[in-house]
């Protein structure tokens, strides 16, 4: 299902590349009473729906609809959960990870523990060798340093040997409160759900002002999150702490393996197969955010590029009567939110500084950038268990919209080097921070992720050659 070749995503974005520079430049060739039109209609068609979206109560669910395609129904009150962990060179960790795993209250006999050694060249195969000896729930596969495939490659490897209903897929710095399965699968199940995603929790957000902007942003993700899925929107996947039901995953084609992001591509498999994702704020997965400005920059650029590859990839699909008119018009705004706005504004800029007229498409990122701050405010507000929120102050709020500002850079660059740059897909790690950051009390165990430097696998773009 989908995909695409290097070849075609790069036509492709070299098309979006363009229409989105003369959308931003469109106004600087009209008359000066009508510049700001193109900006006031998209602000008021896009931002009133999205305005719409967050911030009035959805409309109760149709009794007379079904509540989702349902998989059968378990055998037990407790099935059998796989938890599943991509690993490379994480000898520091991995002993954490399996004692934060196996102390999840869930029987015995229905929780295994995978980790896919994928090429490590540390001591990560004798440290699991050693806590196989003392776990049996653990069960471990290794893979060649070049095995291809990435994270995805990684997950596809060990599908084959799961038995369990469920699968938890989690990065090597994820933290659970002991009765995370306890209450996440009844409500999966009971909802037929497919995926659930959990909301983010950043454990180091203390660490500095950058840290905090992200857990920020994620309690802006999960909000926004909830309120699409609300208005018979869109839900996606994050990879760290999603579950998947493993037949759902292998009805979906199973992960991408010539993907960036295999979590977000995986959330389009899911959508086309009708295979319903739910999100839920608590209890949340506690992870570490990048603590250096370098760190950001080179995940948020994968992050972006692996977002806009699925558009592209998935694009005909997307458009046919697989999705609902509510699903087609959520992804619609939101991509013109996400991918089409940031080029638009830069595009904007350039050509008001060709010309020395003002900017013309102002009105469409001005209440986009209001919409945002009072979605932080409001997703900070909310609290939840875990890592504790930054407070919503006016202060943090302020920093958070100014940090959010830097997608407007990102995706540019991004979609530039996808319209230009053939790629292919490599292993390298997210850098989180040079010091020890303590985890905060309010977290589910003593575990301090920055122990180790390098702690999640990301699989980012290099140029061929």
């Amino acid at each position: 299902m989908g995909g695409g070749s290097a070849d075609n995503r790069r036509r492709k974005a070299a098309l979006l590349l363009l229409a989105c520079v003369a959308v931003g430049a469109l106004p600087h060739g009209l008359v000066p009473w009508a510049r700001l039109v193109p900006g006031l209609g998209m602000a008021l068609v896009l931002g009133g729906s999205v305005a719409r979206t967050l911030f009035l109560k959805p409309p109760p669910p149709d009794p007379s609809l079904p509540n989702a395609q349902v998989a059968g129904s378990p055998s037990s009150p407790f099935p059998l959960v796989d938890v599943v962990v991509a690993a490379r060179d994480e000898e520091a960790v991995i002993g954490s990870l399996v004692d934060r795993v196996l102390r999840l209250r869930w029987p015995a006999d229905g929780l295994r523990l995978w980790v896919v050694d994928d090429g490590s060249e540390d001591r990560t195969p004798q440290r699991l060798a050693e806590l196989q000896a003392r776990h049996p729930q653990l069960r471990t596969l290794r893979r060649s340093r070049d095995s291809g495939g990435g994270k995805s490659g990684a997950l596809n490897a060990v599908l084959g040997n799961l038995e369990g209903r469920w699968m938890l897929v989690l990065d090597a710095d994820a933290d659970l409160p002991p009765d995370w399965l306890e209450r996440v699968i009844p409500s999966a199940e009971r909802e037929g759900w497919a995926a659930v995603q959990l909301r983010k929790a950043e454990a180091n957000a203390a660490h500095n002002w950058l840290t905090r902007a992200q857990a920020m942003e994620m309690a802006f993700d999960a909000f926004i999150q909830e309120a699409r899925l609300g208005r018979g929107g869109v839900g996606e996947l994050r990879g760290n702490g999603q579950l998947l039901r493993r037949d759902a995953v292998q009805k979906a084609g199973g992960f991408n393996e010539a993907t960036i992001t295999d979590d977000l591509d995986l959330s389009f498999r899911f959508l086309l197969a009708g295979l319903p994702v739910g999100v839920m704020w608590d209890p949340p997965v506690s992870e570490e955010a990048v603590s250096s400005l370098q760190a950001l920059w080179r995940q948020r650029q994968r992050w972006a590029e692996g977002g806009l590859q699925r558009f592209l990839d998935y694009d005909k699909q997307l458009l046919s009567d697989r999705l609902t008119g509510s699903q087609k018009w959520d992804l619609a705004s939101f991509f013109v939110l996400q991918y089409v706005l940031p080029v638009m504004v830069v595009s904007d800029l350039l050509a008001a500084l060709a010309t020395r007229t003002l900017p013309g498409m102002w009105p469409f990122p001005f209440v986009v950038l209001a919409l945002s701050g009072f979605s932080i405010a409001a997703g900070c507000n909310r609290g939840g268990e875990g890592p504790p929120i930054p407070p919503a102050t006016p202060g943090n709020v302020l920093l958070a919209m100014v940090y959010m500002m830097h997608w407007f850079v990102v995706i540019p660059w991004v979609m530039l080097k996808m319209a230009l740059l053939p790629k292919t897909l490599v292993w390298q790690k997210t850098v989180h921070g040079a010091s020890p950051v303590a985890m905060p009390a309010s977290s589910y165990s003593d575990f301090t992720p920055s122990q180790a430097l390098d702690l999640e696998d990301d699989v980012v773009p290099s140029p061929e050659g």
